[in-house]
């Protein structure tokens, strides 16, 4: 069984499309192989800056010979039909057989399909990949139609034997004619050369200095900068996502360490990381007794000899005149905050407009310090510092460090913050009121930083119902779902107990009005509004704010529902308890939803759900057949057996410790308490027959289930729970 080694090769990939493009290759090369007919043990992609490359080993040497056998017309149908059954088997009159069947005589065909040999496959497949790869960009050359990424300058294709004998693939793709040959690296080992395997290939390809795994090559980078950065008493500050990319911009990594200047090693570090990650794809290296950025890391693509002193004095020149302008703003943003003010800064943001509906960033800023000032006392926050921190928490978006660099807006802010005098708290407000940014970002707890978070985000969410931009599909091109879902964790991780109704009233009241009308039109088509309140009077209506302000307490509960999901608790659960009264309580709500999942989960909560949904089925029919409701007098001096009066006691027991419980919103104690009456529902029902032919006795046992059900109920809505 033959093995193939497929590599294309041409001009440098970027580096962020090499991961995407080698697992592309494998996948369509393979898949196409399969339908061909082919089978194979395993296949394995790499890829460099200059080719992608496959091996695909135990490929079948061709494919199966196949024998189809297709039923025909009756041998009387009309002879157009016979011929165009013919036509479409491929075969000859001659060719038929004829069978016996109940309805009259068959014509069958049997179709033979040759195998064919696994080179002429591999070549039809391999070509229509490279016509057919989907590059993100891709670019024509020359006077030819093909389109690669960058000019494809060879194909090496070859099918490699047991005994180790090579053979082309022959193939011509726009003049490019699959060999054997390739290339090592550019400068260090320039000139083609021949392979017969991928063992051969990879080796030979390491001699001409190319390491042809990515991951390989990562690792070496980063063994290498932390041992030089350890030799020094220095750390390399981790960054993954920048070590993938050096990864892709080199075929034989060579790490060199060098100095920043003193000059610049008075700004923040993370401006100093930030300009040279972003300009020069440079490791920050930190001193860790300081934490202050001494020193750099840049990774070569090839060795000198010199050791590297010329690449590092150029990048230190050119790094020279990057920090430079980074000093430049740094000096000029502090100084500007020096005789303004950070709500001097900030003055500018009235030119800027947050959005045509909402008005302009500084328009958005009063509304979040009022906002900020309410929310304040629910966290523990002084409403006057809250509100400070509000006023000058996007001042840094006026700053020229954050022109130059967007990412670190929050970060400069505090910094300029400490540097105008703001303590208290205030600085680091402004560093943190964009947090949560995602479900693995860290949330504030420190309370000036959660009231100004809370109100940014709430200020976002109702902004944007009100005049009715909501996700809709995939589409959310304003991050609502994130800003929602950060509500939640700043909420919920910091235990705050505060009526989320009342906060988004606060925050619709600024919104401009004229576009709410147009929201409600289309919130009262939603049919969530009704879910949220579970009303079921079609005559009740609702103002706008509020008709809006409930449809997004809906969206709310669709992100409580992801943000648990990823916990473990289940959807009908999580219903359950949206159901009760409350639900704007986000952190009593997931209380509730946990304490449930939990004992849904034991044995004694499982069985105690199948008898709460016995006694409410047996109910509700009752219910609907009397039209009455079963839901009080129940006397235990009508119960009959002993089980009917055990259920009484403990019905008379639970009830008190459920209704503590519930005070002390202590739902682990709730479910203690629900705990305690399975025993007794269970030998309930297997004793007694509820439908009585004696209607004292069958309406006492049917008001002793409406205990059970007001019982259950007060837990959680578990007629939501499924099974």
């Amino acid at each position: 069984m033959p093995d193939l080694l497929i590599e294309l090769f041409s001009e440098e990939i970027p580096a962020r499309m090499q991961t995407r493009a080698a697992e592309d290759l494998k996948a369509r090369v393979t898949d196409g192989l399969v339908e061909a007919g082919l089978t194979y043990a395993g296949a394995a992609a790499f890829s460099t800056p200059r080719r992608l490359a496959l091996t695909v080993s135990g490929l079948t040497a061709a494919s199966p010979t196949l024998r189809e056998e297709r039923k025909g017309p009756r041998t009387d149908a009309p002879e157009k039909a016979i011929e165009g059954f013919l036509r479409g088997a491929g075969v000859s009159r001659d060719d038929l057989e004829v069978r016996d069947e109940k309805k009259g005589q068959v014509y069958y065909a049997t179709i033979t399909r040759p195998g064919r040999d696994a080179d002429v496959i591999v070549a039809e497949v391999l070509e229509h990949v490279i016509r057919n790869f989907p590059w993100p960009k891709s670019m024509r050359w020359g006077s030819g139609s093909l389109r690669w990424v960058r000019p494809l300058h060879s194909i090496l294709c070859i099918l490699t034997d047991d005994a180790g004998e090579a053979q082309v693939v022959e193939m011509d793709v726009d003049g490019i004619k699959a060999g054997n040959t390739t290339e090592g690296h550019r400068f260090m080992a320039p000139g083609r050369f021949a392979v017969s395997s991928f063992d051969d290939y990879a080796a030979k390809l390491k001699k001409r200095h190319v390491v042809l795994d990515a991951a390989e090559r990562a690792d070496a980078i980063w063994q290498d900068a932390t041992n030089q950065a350890f030799a020094a008493g220095l750390e390399v500050v981790e960054d993954r996502g920048l070590l993938a990319e050096v990864a892709g911009l080199v075929e034989w990594p060579v790490v060199l360490m060098g100095r920043i200047d003193d000059t610049f090693l008075g700004l923040p570090p993370e401006v100093l990381q930030t300009s040279m990650k972003e300009h020069q794809k440079f490791f920050s290296v930190r001193n860790p007794k300081t934490g202050r950025i001494e020193r750099f890391i840049t990774v070569a693509n090839r060795e000198t000899a010199d050791g590297g002193e010329t690449i590092l004095a150029g990048n230190q020149k050119v790094l020279f005149a990057r920090l430079s302008d980074a000093k430049f703003f740094w000096e000029n943003d502090l100084r500007l905050v020096k005789e303004r003010g950070l709500e001097g800064m900030a003055a500018g943001l009235s030119d800027v407009t947050f959005h045509n509906k909402l008005g302009s960033q500084a328009d958005r800023i009063k509304r979040i310090e009022a906002l900020a000032r309410e929310i304040a006392p629910i966290v523990g926050a002084k409403p006057d510092l809250a509100a400070e921190a509000a006023r000058i928490a996007k001042a840094d978006l006026q700053s020229e460090m954050v022109g130059e660099f967007p990412e670190l807006q929050g970060l400069m802010g505090r910094y300029y913050a400490e540097a105008a005098g703001h303590d208290d708290g205030v600085p680091e407000a402004c560093e943190e009121h964009y947090k949560p940014l995602g479900p693995g970002d860290m949330v504030p707890s420190a309370p000036v930083s959660v009231a100004v978070a809370l109100a940014d985000k709430i200020d976002t969410l109702t902004g944007f119902w009100a005049i009715d931009e909501k996700p809709t599909g995939s589409k959310d091109p304003y991050a609502l779902r994130r800003a929602a879902l950060g509500v939640i964790r700043l909420v919920v991780e910091n235990g705050v107990k505060l009526k989320l109704t009342s906060v988004l009233q606060q925050g619709f009241g600024p919104q401009p009005a004229d576009w709410i009308v147009d929201s409600a039109k289309s919130s009262k088509a939603n049919a969530k509004i009704e879910a949220v309140l579970y009303v079921e009077d079609e005559s009740v209506t609702y103002d706008e704010k509020e008709t809006v302000l409930l449809d997004l307490l809906a969206f709310f509960h669709d992100r409580l529902k992801v943000y648990l999901r990823d916990q473990g608790i289940r959807h009908d659960v999580i219903d359950a308890c949206i159901a009760m009264d409350g639900n704007d309580d986000l952190a009593l709500l997931v209380k509730r939803a946990t304490a449930l999942s939990d004992f849904l989960k034991t044995e004694d909560g499982e069985n105690l759900l199948q008898g709460f949904k016995r006694a409410n089925n047996i109910l509700s029919q009752a219910e609907e057949k009397d039209g009455v409701e079963y839901s009080f007098g129940a006397d235990v001096k009508f119960a009959e057996t002993d089980e009917e009066r055990a259920l009484f006691d403990a019905l008379k027991d639970a009830a008190p410790q459920v209704d503590a419980a519930l005070k002390a919103e202590d739902f682990a104690a709730v479910m203690s308490a629900l705990a305690n009456l399975r025993a007794p529902i269970d030998a309930f029902f297997e004793a007694v027959q509820v439908n009585a032919e004696n209607d004292i006795v069958r309406r006492n046992r049917l008001n002793m289930l409406g205990q059970i059900r007001k019982i259950g109920l007060s837990a959680a809505d578990l007629t939501k729970i499924e099974g």
